[in-house]
């Protein structure tokens, strides 16, 4: 409707009910109200609709109120986006930017347009998930966020971590079977620390490398591959980037849940062997404290 000619106070018809439907499923009129007809309630319904975005309220429907309504409208999952010029903008956008922060991926500012930032952490949900890094929001991108609508729906961006106490963490341990293991000498180190860690906080931990485990692990253990390179995991195997130990926990969290491989298997990238300035053995130490302090708390039921 670019371009549209004024609709206002009197006017009928098809286009009046479309406004009128908008308005109607935004809360600003009532349902039996959508009629055709643009009476004194429509006039006050985008009065009020417009003074609540900002827009000069006059009581009628031009281009900016028109393209207002149709950003208000649009529920997450309408449009498959993606990165393009101009930018896609509107209330899915908002929805999408908000379930990826709840979800531990910042998108910057929650503002409803899919820029650069939004698709960044897009693509690092996407490779959390297993899926194709692609940045276009679609169809399987929509599914794996509706899978886990339970832990963003209602609730708020990253939030400081809270230190779990050690009854907790002991219970955790004891009760969640995970086989650590790497493909090289660092990360090997890495999860063999995680391992010592985990034994010393609670003996009858079942979080174990995999150097240590006396059988085989079965088809309910969690296998997590920790590498130092995106290009040593296995393909569509749920991927977490350790670059923010703030989220990490909710990473994990969806990582874990993501996976439908038998036994299931998450992969995790260190950023790399050295830790600002420590040496190998205390920069395995550091990533194997703070994975092991993540794992505690995604693993939580709380």
């Amino acid at each position: 409707m670019k371009g549209m000619e004024l609709i206002r106070k009197n006017d009928t018809g098809a286009a009046v009910e479309d406004v009128q439907q908008k308005l109607a499923d935004l809360g600003f009129l009532d349902q039996t109200a959508v009629s055709g007809v643009f009476d004194e309630a429509t006039a006050r319904a985008v009065g009020a609709f417009c003074q609540e975005n900002g827009l000069e309220a006059a009581g009628q429907v031009d281009d900016r109120v028109w393209a207002a309504l149709l950003d208000a409208s649009f529920q997450m999952g309408d449009r498959t986006l993606y990165l393009r010029m101009p930018y896609f903008h509107g209330n899915d956008v908002l929805q999408l930017q908000q379930a990826l922060c709840a979800l531990g991926f910042s998108c910057g500012t929650d503002d409803g347009i899919f820029g650069a930032y939004t698709e960044l952490a897009l693509r690092k949900f996407q490779m959390n998930m297993g899926l194709p890094t692609d940045g276009i929001a679609g169809a399987f991108t929509y599914s794996a966020i509706c899978n886990l609508h339970h832990s963003w729906e209602g609730k708020p961006g990253p939030r400081a971590a809270v230190h779990m106490g050690f009854a907790r963490a002991a219970d955790v341990l004891e009760n969640n079977a995970l086989c650590l293991f790497g493909t090289g000498d660092f990360t090997r180190s890495v999860a063999a620390r995680m391992s010592n860690l985990a034994l010393a906080t609670n003996p009858a931990s079942k979080i174990m490398s995999a150097e240590s485990l006396l059988v085989a692990p079965d088809t309910t253990m969690l296998l997590v591959h920790i590498v130092l390179d995106a290009e040593d995991a296995s393909e569509n195997v749920p991927f977490v980037v350790l670059d923010d130990s703030e989220t990490l926990d909710i990473r994990l969290r969806s990582a874990i849940g993501a996976t439908t491989l038998v036994p299931p298997r998450i992969a995790i990238c260190l950023p790399g062997e050295q830790w600002e300035d420590a040496g190998a053995g205390r920069s395995a130490q550091h990533y194997a404290i703070t994975l092991l302090d993540a794992f505690c708390s995604a693993l939580s039921e709380e």
